[in-house]
């Protein structure tokens, strides 16, 4: 088990793991939780430090304050298994998150407003509308349907010449609502046409050519 650790410890943190010193808000330890949770599933051990040396726990304060965040301030509750490990002298904690299939899993924040997060890279990031319509049409059996009309033809041609757009500029050269400018990426991203651009400072979307010439070959052969 000392190996499994090593090689934990050994890949930094990521996508799918994150590092925790230690727990002293329940609250933030939900952030992780849900952005597992809404992505693809992962790791958080505790008692290991940012650089990837070892600290240990303080105390079994530490799993009573992740049972904590997981049935006070997140929803949907979250599926998740507790281990803890003996590593280099010292007791490591390690909490596996499932990803979930009843996404946007919201944490309820000092406010008490509810607030959807998911992993990029190796951080949590607040979830904008766009992603919050993916989730939601990804739950509908029927898939989606996208028409190949004048506001799609203005993102297309903008994301062509410049390769990424934002949310209010596509709004603004299509002259169309927020929600449906928000329902066209987010059509477009779960098929793949386009990618969500995610950073701390905000988000844009960019053009998958090969996905968008297969749809293009696909509707010419019918």
């Amino acid at each position: 088990m000392s190996g499994y650790i090593s090689k934990l410890i050994s890949e930094g943190e990521s996508l799918h793991l994150d590092f925790k010193y230690c727990i002293s808000d329940s609250r933030k330890i939900a952030r992780t939780l849900a952005a597992f949770a809404n992505t693809d599933g992962g790791v958080i051990l505790i008692g290991v430090r940012d650089n990837g040396s070892i600290a240990g726990i303080r105390s079994d304060e530490e799993i009573y304050m992740v049972d904590t965040a997981v049935h006070l301030f997140c929803s949907p509750e979250i599926k998740y298994t507790i281990r803890q490990h003996d590593y280099a002298g010292k007791t490591l904690v390690e909490v596996k998150v499932e990803e979930g299939s009843e996404k946007p899993y919201r944490v309820r924040d000092e406010k008490g407003k509810w607030l959807a997060y998911f992993r990029h890279e190796d951080q949590n990031l607040l979830a904008n509308r766009v992603i919050l319509q993916i989730w939601k049409k990804e739950k509908k059996k029927t898939g989606v349907l996208v028409k190949f009309g004048k506001a799609e033809k203005i993102l297309f041609g903008q994301l062509t010449e410049n390769n990424h757009i934002t949310l209010q500029e596509f709004r603004r050269l299509a002259g169309i609502s927020p929600w449906r400018a928000e329902s066209i990426l987010a059509n477009l991203a779960i098929l793949k046409i386009i990618s969500v651009i995610p950073s701390e400072k905000g988000f844009s979307y960019e053009l998958n050519h090969d996905a968008l010439r297969d749809l293009e070959e696909s509707y010419s052969a019918l």
